[in-house]
């Protein structure tokens, strides 16, 4: 049989699709219910129309992105049992225990919320709305804590023990697993860059609404909150990337040395700008690199040894048996600097963003070039940058809606390639956790099914997402000034049937 159509390679092919694919919703999920919850404050709290006409039009993309999110997300566990079922066996009781808390507390407390909220505008009090949308964001959050102590544990296994007679892992610590230094550095890590990806996501739409001159107050507010969104996402982002770079190299030293194409140990280890090497000879032809910063990224000490990739399968083959203990080099090695490099170029958008808006708000003017309109850039005290360089932010602030969405899903293609051929790190690898009865055909069959239905869903989504973005934020009505001052609505309308809010 061709190993590249193997069955473990094409699960592995096959995982990797629906994990990518269900991974662009999940930030944003995150992001958007919390920037949703804080624009509804705002309305409470000044009575203000811009801030109501706001949170509709931001939530109203909130649920159209959960939706598929939980969509994609329910095939990645049926594939526990349909490719990985060796896998589920041997960990169950330990990864199912995180998983059934993400069900039984985070999603349905998060689905529960999010049905008030909805239907609940006629209905609820302002403030008890209100109320309804933050428990919704803090359903997200626990549910993206859960699945991600899930993730860490497979990344770094603890409180468990094998039971030799059974062939499995038990759970002896939950508390260990929910608390290990991995779980809570991820946590923080993630969390940040999906604050990232919605503050990006947010920037993108209300930069295309203000170079159209649309809506001009309501996308001013979201111009603005969606920058300051990306700016202090992108500093934490940065942050708990070195925290966690750092508990990588404690924990995972093949990983670090990947993602830097080091093959051999040094002392004060130069950080990699660019590399082409020769994984079968293992070193690098060409290397662009700055000294020692890999070491101060490593250990916080700029002269301190980093083992290489040589090293490490060294100490791996005497540890755990003969075999190639390197991860796919290539993809490992530009998958972290993908990740850093979209991550951020947001960040950057969003700090030139902030300046630019920090006296007057820049709109989109036009100045005739010739026989050409270009636009550029109104400043305070009406001094405008160059038509070039105007039309140049305004395209790079809609593109930057992207950049996160890249940098999300090479950051999870990185966390997962570079700890192969583990599934759980040191304890059972891959191979030994597909599916025995599962031949090639039926995992190919599948993987082509599930492909060809989530490219379905993705235009789908798309057009969803577009028509609500060129419609812009919605007129609001009395209904929508004058909410019920009690639960049920006033007596006026307490017969009126619960509508949907959108």
């Amino acid at each position: 049989m061709d190993l590249a159509l193997a069955p473990e390679t094409l699960a592995r092919w096959q995982f990797g699709i629906t994990t990518v694919y269900h991974f662009l919703f999940v930030p944003l999920t995150i992001s958007l219910a919390a920037l949703t919850a804080g624009l509804q404050t705002a309305w409470v709290r000044t009575g203000k129309e811009k801030y109501l006409r706001a949170t509709k039009f931001w939530g109203k993309l909130f649920l159209i992105n959960i939706a598929m999110g939980v969509v994609t997300g329910i095939v990645q566990e049926f594939q526990f049992g349909m490719n990985w079922s060796d896998y589920s066996r041997f960990v169950g009781d330990i990864f199912g225990a995180p998983l059934a808390f993400e069900a039984l507390i985070a999603f349905f407390f998060e689905s529960t919320f999010i049905g008030l909220w909805i239907f609940g505008w006629d209905k609820l009090p302002k403030k008890i709305h209100l109320a309804c949308i933050w428990m919704v964001s803090i359903g997200t959050i626990l549910s993206a804590y859960f699945i991600l102590a899930a993730n860490s544990w497979m990344q770094h296994p603890v409180g468990y023990k094998i039971n030799k007679v059974k062939g499995r892992a038990e759970l002896t610590d939950f508390w260990a697993v929910l608390t290990q230094n991995t779980a809570l550095s991820q946590v923080f890590h993630t969390l940040s860059a999906a604050f990232l990806t919605g503050g990006a996501f947010m920037v993108g739409i209300a930069a295309w609404h203000l170079f159209r001159k649309r809506h001009i107050s309501v996308m001013k507010t979201s111009l603005r909150l969606g920058l300051v969104t990306v700016v202090i996402a992108g500093l934490l982002t940065a942050i708990s990337g070195d925290t966690l770079g750092k508990v990588m190299f404690k924990q995972q030293p093949m990983k670090m040395a990947a993602a830097e194409a080091l093959w051999n140990g040094e002392d004060s280890a130069p950080f990699s700008i660019f590399a082409v090497g020769d994984v079968d000879k293992g070193h690098n032809k060409v290397a662009i690199e700055i000294p020692g910063l890999l070491s101060y990224l490593a250990n916080g000490d700029f002269g301190s040894h980093v083992p290489g990739i040589n090293d490490v399968n060294k100490a791996e083959q005497q540890k755990y048996g003969p075999g190639d203990y390197r991860p796919v080099i290539p993809v490992t090695y530009w998958g972290f600097r993908w990740m850093i490099g979209f991550g951020m170029a947001s960040f950057a958008i969003g700090v030139a963003g902030l300046w630019l808006t920090r006296k007057k708000f820049m709109l989109p003017q036009h100045l005739r070039v010739g026989e050409d309109e270009v636009p550029h850039l109104v400043l305070f005290k009406n001094k405008a940058l160059s038509p070039k360089l105007g039309k140049l932010y305004w395209m790079l602030a809609i593109w930057t809606l992207g950049f996160p969405l890249i940098a999300n899903s090479w950051g999870w293609i990185f966390t997962e390639m570079g700890r192969q051929p583990w599934v759980v790190f040191g304890v059972l690898q891959t191979r030994s956790a597909v599916s025995p009865g599962v031949g090639q055909g039926e995992v190919l069959t599948s993987m082509i099914v599930l492909t060809l239905l989530y490219a379905a869903l993705a235009v789908v989504e798309v057009k969803l997402l577009a028509k609500y973005v060129k419609a812009g934020p919605p007129e609001l009505t009395e209904a929508d000034l004058n909410p019920p001052t009690k639960i049920g609505g006033d007596s006026h309308d307490a017969d009126k049937p619960m509508a949907f809010s959108y």
